[in-house]
């Protein structure tokens, strides 16, 4: 697909009005993250460019409402296509993403068909959890702390304590201000996938390591962002997987030592200490118990072996 300055080039007025319509719902009523509304506009600007050349036409609604199930079927196998095909799950989500905007300009925008409802989505296999053992995951926390580095050595360890001493995920730690970690000194209050909240209890360990980032760490004002970058702003994602990546190579550890490596060592370890499903759903804010029992496949077997003896839906 070639380039263009303008994303937008080749798409009428009223698809495009029909796009920000649907981002903003995305946003406002189902109170989507801004990451996961980046994912979605990124998909369907994605597919709208490929209808715009694989049609020829400027994409107007008239032009969707052309679309055959065959089309969906080209633009599915766009996306797989080599040099850089995209992953089983990356489509299955391209797909999910762009049938929500169609069926949005279906209901206020007047398309007529929706011809992607009629291509079943690929089963995309879910992958095991894939934990770090104990030992693994106290070096990589004890790494991260490399006195040379300053307060920024401390920021990246206060970050791993949170991923693996209170199960969150990395931009959950991340949109953390400096007032939520002043609310109590036992609990977390965290704003989840979907705006949902739960308590995460602060264990002293996780509590001590942020403070000594923030007393090393440049002063700032209760609203301001828990972890700063370089440049005094709220730091990103990238910096941390970048810190992990070095802390991996440094010990050796396998591609799978990422930050949510830790989250998923976080329940692993506190199942094979004998924690309840429900109670680890709770923690780590699975809206599904069927998600939390992905960890009793990567837990001990012994501790497997009693859930399925034990747990009324594993029993037949």
């Amino acid at each position: 697909m070639s380039g263009r300055a303008n994303p937008m080039d080749g798409i009428a007025e009223p698809v495009v009005d029909g796009l920000r319509g649907y981002l903003a719902h995305l946003h406002r009523e189902r109170r989507l993250s801004d990451h996961t509304v980046s994912a979605y506009r990124h998909d369907i600007t994605r597919f709208l460019r490929f209808v715009a050349e694989h049609t020829g036409e400027i994409v107007s609604l008239a032009v969707l409402d052309t679309l055959a199930p065959a089309d969906y079927r080209a633009w599915l196998a766009y996306l797989m296509r080599p040099p850089r095909p995209l992953a089983p799950a990356s489509v299955a989500r391209a797909r999910s993403s762009v049938l929500g905007f169609l069926v949005h300009l279906a209901r206020h925008h007047g398309l007529e068909r929706v011809g992607l409802r009629t291509l079943r989505p690929a089963r995309v296999p879910k992958r095991a959890p894939r934990p770090l053992g104990i030992d693994q995951v106290r070096a990589v926390i004890d790494a991260s702390a490399a006195p040379a580095d300053g307060w920024q050595a401390l920021r990246d360890q206060a970050i791993l304590l949170l991923l693996y001493g209170a199960g969150l995920r990395i931009n959950e730690a991340l949109s953390l201000n400096r007032s939520d970690v002043g609310r109590s000194r036992d609990v977390l209050h965290i704003r989840g996938k979907g705006e949902k909240e739960r308590l995460v209890p602060l264990l002293a360990p996780v509590r001590e390591g942020i403070e000594r980032y923030l007393a090393a760490a440049p002063d700032g004002a209760p609203g301001d962002p828990l972890f700063l970058g370089a440049r005094g702003r709220r730091l990103g994602a990238r910096a941390v997987q970048r810190r992990l990546q070095e802390i991996r190579a440094q010990l050796g550890l396998p591609d799978t030592a990422t930050p949510h490596a830790l989250r998923h060592s976080f329940a692993t370890h506190l199942l094979e200490g004998g924690s309840d499903l429900r109670v680890l759903q709770e923690l780590l804010g699975h809206a599904r118990l069927s998600t939390t029992q992905r960890y009793t496949e990567v837990a001990d077997p012994q501790l497997r072996a009693t859930f399925e003896r034990t747990h009324p839906r594993a029993r037949r």
